[in-house]
């Protein structure tokens, strides 16, 4: 059975990929800073699902832990291999890029771009050589709009996965970007963002997100934007002019993130 490699598996997303990549049939490596959440997940996704789990503590903005990670990714013994790649792992600011450090804007673009990229190319490597494997990078819809730093390296992801997909596809490997909007998870409580306002119908579920984004990868999309509320604001997004798309994104930004 395939081998399955998640960054940030102990919550939201992350989680979700594990299990239902676990109840699938897959065993999994774990990547995250915390060792004891990382071993909590392992352990609960052995005992549900009876799959192999090694866990590999990890800070990805480190170079050093980084290069492990991307090691883990490259080996080729039987029952080493590691055939698909979740880049999940990530954060949030809760302040405006004036008023954040530079050093904070600088860790958010090593977890969200250099990482990804670090870890696509060993992946792409070994997979590129086995003529076979998955990539799924998680992107985001705000990568569409103007939201400050984040939106930015979202929209980096996106775009670094759509030119990665086109110079692996020959070779039998896939990838594909996961656009999600906003997703119930700890992923905003844990950046100290507002987010009060949004209604409920604003909200999607991890699992959903995580369903439809192995539908999206069967039918050979490339960049898959989970719901059609979302796929409705991607499109304007794209289509409407882009200062007003500029207008309602900075509003939106500075009543989340004072500064």
């Amino acid at each position: 059975m395939s081998t399955a490699l998640v960054t940030g598996p102990t919550a939201g997303i992350g989680l979700a990929f594990a299990r239902r990549l676990a109840a699938e049939g897959h065993d999994l490596v774990l990547v995250a800073r915390d060792q004891q959440r990382l071993d909590a997940v392992a352990d609960e996704l052995r005992t549900a699902y009876g799959r192999q789990v090694e866990t590999l503590s990890a800070d990805l903005v480190d170079r050093e832990q980084l290069q492990r990670v991307a090691d883990r990714l490259g080996e080729s013994a039987p029952g080493r291999t590691v055939e698909m790649l979740v880049n999940n792992a990530g954060f949030a600011l809760g302040k405006g890029f004036l008023a954040d450090e530079a050093t904070d804007e600088e860790r958010l673009l090593d977890i969200h771009c250099r990482a990804v990229l670090v870890l696509t190319h060993a992946a792409a490597r070994a997979m590129r050589e086995r003529r076979s494997g998955t990539i799924l990078n998680v992107s985001s819809v705000s990568g569409f709009a103007a939201m400050g730093t984040y939106s930015a390296v979202k929209a980096w992801a996106t775009a670094f996965s759509e030119a990665v997909a086109g110079q692996l596809a020959p070779y039998g490997v896939r990838v594909m970007a996961l656009c999600p909007g906003f997703v119930h998870t700890e992923f905003h409580d844990r950046a100290s963002l507002d987010m009060s306002a949004l209604p409920a119908f604003g909200w999607l579920d991890a699992d959903d997100v995580v369903d439809e984004a192995l539908a999206d990868l069967a039918r050979g999309r490339v960049v898959s934007v989970p719901s059609k509320r979302f796929k409705a604001v991607v499109a304007l997004c794209r289509h409407v002019p882009r200062p007003l798309v500029r207008k309602v994104s900075n509003a939106i930004h500075q009543r989340r993130t004072p500064g």
